[in-house]
């Protein structure tokens, strides 16, 4: 019965050795682990800040996407109407013929001729007009009635 005395007391000892070691082992565990939880709690919580801030980033970016886009489509067909101008240009340039330096005296003296007689023209118009106007003047003076005085 001693023996059994010993033994249940050493086998008692031994258990609760290994409860304390294991029971030790396990907070360690316990606390590495509660350290690691705490850890990605504060990442998630970084990571939520910084989606809403790129949601946030991203529908200003839709906002402004949309405004481009309606001042693109509004202005495409300005853009077209001035190319469309811009090929009738080009076309017509390359239409014109080259001129050497005689070529372009002579159609310089040419265009300085046809102002000339557009002046001249305009002068003998003016005369006309004021001829006009008092044949005008002379048929309404003839056409009154003449009151007596």
């Amino acid at each position: 019965m001693a023996v059994q005395k010993i033994r249940t007391g050493v086998i008692s000892r031994l258990a609760r050795l290994i409860d304390f070691r294991i029971d030790e082992r396990m907070r360690e565990t316990i606390r590495d682990l509660t350290n690691r939880v705490n850890d990605l709690e504060h990442a998630t919580a970084d990571h939520r800040r910084r989606l809403d801030a790129a949601e946030t980033g991203l529908g200003d970016a839709i906002g402004d996407l949309r405004w481009t886009r309606a001042e693109l489509d509004r202005i495409i067909p300005h853009i077209a109407a001035q190319e469309a101008q811009l090929e009738t240009l080009r076309e017509s340039l390359v239409m014109t013929p080259r001129a050497d330096a005689a070529e372009t005296a002579e159609a310089r003296s040419l265009i300085e001729e046809i102002q000339r007689q557009h002046a001249q023209i305009r002068v003998r118009l003016a005369g006309i007009a004021r001829y006009e106007d008092r044949l005008r003047r002379l048929e309404d003076a003839q056409l009154a009635p003449t009151t007596p005085q």
